[in-house]
């Protein structure tokens, strides 16, 4: 058991510290998720009260729209799925279902509906670079629609 007493201001500040760190070498990425700021709709819920997957989903949004901010306008991103042998998944949409499975929505490379059913504990996504579909149309940029959907939670 813990005896450490806090002041309320004290359980504030700590619930608001970051939970987060990165170190980037040479001309790497820029900094990411690890140590922005978090939005306003994540902090609403104390990460104490959230679930594995509900946790899991917020950092997920956070880190797809990072990574598109990063990608030039022929680039949109995809998800490499491991050792499924299903390729790559076009991502169109995330979700979970408490208390501990996340659910990515898209299509695969030759435009077939997918899904990938994650249990937390088994959590590995590799966000990828990949062309657009339609050269003629403007690249997507799901994160930003991704975490507006934060805002409506």
């Amino acid at each position: 058991m813990d005896n450490k007493i806090e002041t309320t201001a004290e359980h504030v500040e700590a619930a608001a510290m970051r939970l987060g760190r990165a170190v980037y070498t040479g001309d790497g990425p820029r900094p990411g998720p690890e140590i922005a700021p978090l939005p306003d709709a994540i902090t609403k819920k104390p990460f104490e009260e959230k679930s594995p997957a509900e946790w899991a989903y917020e950092r997920l949004i956070l880190y797809i729209k990072n990574f598109e901010e990063l990608l030039d306008g022929e680039q949109e991103v995809a998800m490499g799925l491991t050792d499924t042998g299903a390729g790559v998944l076009r991502i169109e949409g995330l979700g979970y279902f408490d208390p501990d499975i996340v659910t990515f929505y898209g299509t695969d490379g030759t435009g077939a509906r997918i899904q990938l059913v994650q249990h937390v504990t088994q959590l590995n996504v590799v966000l990828r670079a990949t062309p657009k579909p339609d050269q003629a149309a403007p690249a997507r940029r799901i994160g930003f629609d991704l975490a507006k959907g934060l805002d409506e939670a």
